[in-house]
C-alpha cells in the first residue's frame, strides 16, 4: 500500500524556541533524513516537545528550519502543511464527527475552497484508516472512543495529509502494549518502505533504541548528544542526564537493553542473570 511522498531532508540551524521571554530550547541543530527514524529522548521538561513545536511553527522560534534546503518560512501555511505534519500530545476531541470524518480533516491542505471530496481524498483516507487498523471503527463517533483508539485516529489524520515529514510527539501515549508495538512497527515501515522522514519523541528508552536509526538526547533545552543509539545511549551519559543509575547492555539478538536500577532492589547485573536464559532461548 503506497503513500504519496517525495524524499525530504529537514534541518534546523541554531534554532531556539521560547514561550514569552523564557527560552526553552537553545541553539538546536537537527538533521532528519528521508527513510530514517530519529528519536528525541530526554527527561520531562527538557525541551523535546517544544523543539518539535518550533519546527512546526507552533511556538516562537528563531534560527532557520529548512526542507531540502528551502527555508520553511518562505512556504505559505498551505504549502508547509503539504510537506510536514505533527501528531501532537494533546488534541481536542471534535464533537459530532465519526472516525472517517476526523481522518478527512487531514486532507484540508490539499483541498481548494468549497471543493468536494475527490478520488485522491477518498483513497488517502482509506489508506490511512487501513494502516492504523481503524477499519472496524470508521463509522463510530470519536466521542465514544478510548484514549488509545483516539490516538490512532489522530495518527491516521496525519497520514491522510500525505506529507514528506512526519513528527510524532509521544505517539505511544494511551496505547496498550499490543498497539504500542503495532504503532512502532508502522513508524518503521513508513520510513523503510515509503521513505518518509520521521522524528519521534519517546519516553521509553528501549523503544527509542529499537526503532531509531539516530537518537538525539535533549537536556535542559540543549542537544547534548546525537548519533546512533549505541553512540548516544551509553550508561554513563543516560545516568547523568536522567539522574538515576541506568544499565545498558547489548542484547544477544541485537539492539540494546536499557533499564534503570532501582535502589534497594536487585542490581542490573543480577537482573541480567535472571533473564539471560530467556534471552538466549528467544
Amino acid at each position: 500500500m503506497q503513500i504519496k511522498q517525495s524524499p525530504a531532508t529537514l534541518r534546523t540551524e541554531s534554532v531556539s524556541v521560547s514561550y514569552g521571554a523564557a527560552p526553552v530550547v537553545v541553539d538546536a541543530n537537527v538533521e532528519l533524513l528521508p527513510g530514517g527514524v530519529t528519536a528525541l529522548i530526554g527527561p520531562n521538561g527538557s525541551g523535546k516537545s517544544t523543539l518539535l513545536r518550533g519546527i512546526c511553527r507552533l511556538a516562537q522560534t528563531t534560527g532557520r528550519v529548512t526542507l531540502d534546503g528551502t527555508d520553511s518560512s518562505a512556504l505559505s501555511p498551505r504549502a508547509f502543511a503539504k510537506r510536514l505534519t505533527i501528531l501532537a500530545q494533546q488534541r481536542p476531541t471534535p464533537g459530532g464527527l465519526t472516525v472517517t470524518e476526523v481522518v478527512e480533516l487531514g486532507r484540508h491542505p490539499h483541498r481548494k475552497r468549497f471543493s468536494r471530496t475527490d478520488e485522491a481524498c477518498v483513497k488517502a483516507v482509506e489508506r490511512a484508516i487501513t494502516l492504523t487498523g481503524l477499519e472496524d471503527l470508521r463509522h463510530r463517533p470519536v466521542a465514544e472512543l478510548s484514549g488509545g483508539q483516539l490516538q490512532r485516529v489522530w495518527l491516521a489524520t496525519c497520514l491522510a495529509q500525505e506529507t514528506d515529514v512526519l513528527l510524532l510527539d509521544e505517539p505511544t501515549t494511551f496505547l496498550d502494549l499490543k498497539h504500542q508495538m503495532s504503532l512502532l512497527d508502522l513508524i518503521r515501515d513508513l520510513a523503510d518502505t515509503h521513505g518518509l522522514t520521521i522524528g519521534v519523541v519517546l519516553h521509553d528508552l528501549e523503544q527509542a533504541a529499537d526503532i531509531a536509526d539516530r537518537v538525539i538526547l535533549v537536556s535542559e533545552g540543549r542537544i547534548t548528544a546525537s548519533g546512533t543509539p549505541a553512540q548516544v545511549m551509553t550508561a554513563e551519559r543516560l545516568s547523568a542526564t536522567f539522574g538515576v543509575d541506568i544499565h545498558v547492555a547489548t542484547l544477544p539478538f541485537g539492539g540494546l537493553s536499557v533499564r534503570a536500577q532501582r535502589t534497594g532492589r536487585r542490581s542490573a547485573a543480577q537482573a541480567d542473570q535472571l533473564i539471560e536464559p530467556v534471552l538466549l532461548s528467544a
